[in-house]
């Protein structure tokens, strides 16, 4: 995604109270499972943990009734990532999805690497030939010329991403597959290029957001969007989770360099992040972006889930 500096994710703090709306025994749930009880109204500790047990679900249905998802994904094929973010993802159990910009020297050097990720359950994602960014914009002097979004065609974008999937197959032999749209920039030299790419995907990210999603039934699959950490520690990034468990959504992270290489997280924050989702498992359901959204358009396709 963008390789500008990007601000990290503030802390909010967790649960907000909502009066009514939310009623005693749901704010009881919500902070026993958050670990907010100094969060509750007045009186609901005295409900006791037997209304916890009976709250209600979440609207939309996550497996294993989870209150809500994480998508924990990587972009530009970095080192990094490699060496740092996949052997703490295989530590923990948990599956990544990382985004690979087929031209970068890491997936040259290191096929064999990458290979190995998707053979252990690591989604390996499209993130374009050349990763063209629109050179325009403030901050893009990085770009170069000769992959200037500004002056790719929607025809040439077209046939690049297409193109990527393939050497994807030929990297994991799987079909199906998604899409983090580079820099967050969709027009090319002719308009739009998304249009000529979107049925080839099972869903797209792109910019905007803090990566917490308002509603998941109304959730666009071909416009997810994403927040990009850097420099965020690990209490920003749980808060950010406990958000999503709050609203019963989903979160998208898209981490560039994890302990090393630019717009980086620390391995330390990587690591309380994961030891939190890790412990966690019941609450929230951390898996990769393709399988996650596999279920939304289930979901919103009205069929059950699964168990």
């Amino acid at each position: 995604m963008a390789r500008a500096k990007e601000a990290g994710p503030k802390d909010h703090g967790g649960v907000r109270a909502r009066g009514a709306r939310v009623g005693r025994r749901g704010w009881l749930a919500l902070a026993l499972a958050l670990g907010l009880h100094a969060a509750l109204p007045p009186g609901a500790a005295a409900a006791g943990a037997a209304e916890s047990a009976s709250a209600p679900a979440p609207a939309f249905a996550w497996p294993q009734g989870a209150r809500a998802a994480v998508s924990l994904a990587y972009d530009d094929a970095l080192d990094s990532q490699l060496d740092h973010a996949i052997p703490a993802l295989d530590r923990h159990g948990l599956r990544g999805s990382f985004y690979l910009q087929l031209s970068s020297p890491s997936v040259a050097r290191r096929m064999e690497d990458w290979r190995a990720a998707a053979r252990r359950g690591h989604e390996l994602g499209n993130h374009s030939l050349f990763h063209q960014c629109s050179r325009k914009e403030a901050g893009r002097d990085w770009v170069a010329a000769h992959r200037n979004l500004d002056t790719t065609s929607v025809e040439q974008m077209r046939d690049q991403v297409l193109l990527a999937n393939t050497m994807l197959a030929a990297l994991d032999g799987r079909q199906e597959r998604t899409y983090t749209v580079p820099c967050g920039d969709t027009v090319a030299a002719g308009g739009d290029y998304l249009g000529a790419v979107r049925d080839a995907f099972v869903a797209i990210k792109v910019t905007g957001g803090n990566g917490v999603i308002d509603a998941m039934h109304s959730l666009d699959p071909l416009a997810v969007p994403v927040a990009a950490p850097s420099g965020t520690s690990g209490a920003e990034l749980i808060a950010i989770v406990k958000r999503a468990i709050e609203r019963g959504t989903m979160v998208n992270f898209t981490f560039h360099g994890i302990g090393g290489d630019y717009l980086s997280v620390s391995a330390q924050a990587h690591e309380e992040l994961l030891r939190f989702l890790a412990a966690n498992r019941r609450l929230v359901w951390t898996d990769s972006f393709i399988t996650i959204m596999k279920h939304v358009r289930q979901q919103q396709a009205g069929k059950p889930a699964t168990p």
